[in-house]
């Protein structure tokens, strides 16, 4: 339901999307990531249309990491005309997730 994001891709991915853009900052090794994905593979649904949605592999993608402060997991950022709209560190419930997605959505 979600795609995986590169450094390679981000910027054609995330920065030059027509739509705004949820990036899941997530590592294999990360127990609250595991919680997290479910959530954002359901809501890339819900959204379908209104809201890309990917995730980027922190130890795989250290680039974009570093470039946008992620210092702890799992950290969403919702980007929106290539410029970061909301930030959501740790793990968080569908509906805190979806409330901020609401909030960058809302005209």
């Amino acid at each position: 339901m979600s795609q995986e994001f590169t450094d390679a891709s981000f910027e054609a991915e995330v920065l030059d999307s027509e739509i705004p853009v949820l990036v899941d900052f997530w590592a294999p090794w990360c127990g609250p990531c595991k919680l997290v994905a479910p959530i954002v593979d359901e809501l890339a649904g819900v959204y379908q249309g209104k809201l890309k949605v990917g995730k980027l592999n922190t130890d795989d993608n250290q680039q974009v990491a570093m470039r946008y402060g992620i210092m702890s997991i799992p950290t969403l950022l919702i980007f929106k005309a290539g410029e970061v709209s909301a930030k959501i560190v740790g793990a968080q419930s569908k509906q805190a997730i979806a409330a901020k997605i609401d909030s960058v959505l809302a005209p």
